[in-house]
């Protein structure tokens, strides 16, 4: 049996790890104040534990964007109208703390940095990432594919039951939708619903002939847990009928071996610049005191992930290297 993984990273929830071409691998995630996008880089993943951090960007101290700063994703996006190339990161914020009809206020935002270094430079707001849909939204995430660049997201229809569905949308420029947001899943699975009905955190996959999205499902506590969609990297994207939804989970809590809730993952390469690795949070107990939004304790993961003779990916469990 393999050795039991430790935390890469403690206390950064939402973890975000990116390979970029100048060798760096860049790493952002939520920090339990919920007040800052912090960056850091480093040459190799295990490196970025002890890598120097920078505080990018700064809520400020009132307006719609001033509270609760979830899930930042740094992307280098190449602007489809420009053709010019730069940093991005992807966030969502709320304008206080306030919950109604059950729900945060979270909007989704993006911030734009053009130094070669995004730990360098000045960052600047490029606004609201709006979906033509004006409920709770969280979780952007980015992908090109055959030339288009894609958003895909979390956010709540007030049709349908629960905090969140994942929807997709191509882009007219890293900052702006370019169509109407696609209804991908919805919380449905008895694994999904526990707690809260969830369909969040989506990641994307590229690889043996098609694309995947795992996402993460139910409440934040121990009943978090990964689902998977998949599509033919040849098929319309923006077609549902296109994805296939995996009917049971893929990665969720391995308790007797006390890791708890992991989710809200992203992929990276390995230093081999072919293995992928699989980056995810978790808790290491369930005791929690209060509100789990303001309990730290959920830490970055990273292991690699595997592979089936069907090319399906192998999540395994959350506390094995293998």
């Amino acid at each position: 049996m393999s050795e039991l993984l430790k935390p890469l990273i403690p206390q950064r929830a939402d973890p975000f790890i990116y390979k970029h071409t100048d060798g760096y691998y860049y790493f952002t995630a939520s920090v339990p104040q919920y007040d800052r996008i912090e960056l850091r880089r480093a040459k190799t993943i295990a490196e970025l534990a002890t890598a120097k951090t920078v505080d990018a960007w700064h809520k400020p101290e009132a307006g719609p964007y001033s509270e609760l700063l979830w899930a930042p994703e740094l992307h280098f996006n190449k602007d489809p109208e420009s053709g010019e190339s730069a940093w991005y990161v992807y966030f969502a914020a709320a304008p206080s703390r306030e919950i109604k009809f059950d729900l945060f206020q979270h909007r989704m935002y993006c911030v734009r940095n053009k130094n070669a270094n995004p730990l360098e430079g000045e960052w600047e707001f490029m606004g609201q990432i709006d979906s033509g849909i004006d409920t709770f939204c969280l979780d952007a995430t980015t992908f090109t594919h055959d030339g288009v660049l894609y958003y895909l997201w979390a956010q709540k229809d007030v049709n349908i039951r629960g905090n969140s569905n994942l929807y997709i949308a191509p882009m007219k420029t890293p900052w702006q939708l370019a169509g109407e947001p696609v209804l991908l899943t919805k919380p449905e699975f008895e694994w999904e619903i526990r707690g809260f009905w969830v369909n969040e955190g989506p990641s994307i996959l590229k690889r043996n002939g098609k694309i995947f999205i795992s996402y993460s499902a139910s409440a934040t506590d121990e009943n978090y847990a990964m689902g998977l969609l998949w599509a033919d990297e040849n098929s319309d994207l923006l077609n549902p009928a296109s994805w296939t939804k995996s009917k049971e989970p893929v990665l969720c809590s391995d308790i007797p071996n006390k890791i708890f809730g992991p989710g809200h993952n992203s992929f990276t390469y390995g230093e081999d610049g072919d293995t992928v690795m699989l980056v995810y949070h978790a808790r290491t107990y369930t005791e929690i005191i209060g509100d789990p939004l303001w309990n730290p304790d959920r830490h970055t993961f990273v292991k690699p992930l595997r592979w089936n003779d069907k090319g399906m990916p192998v999540f395994g469990k959350p506390s094995m290297a293998d």
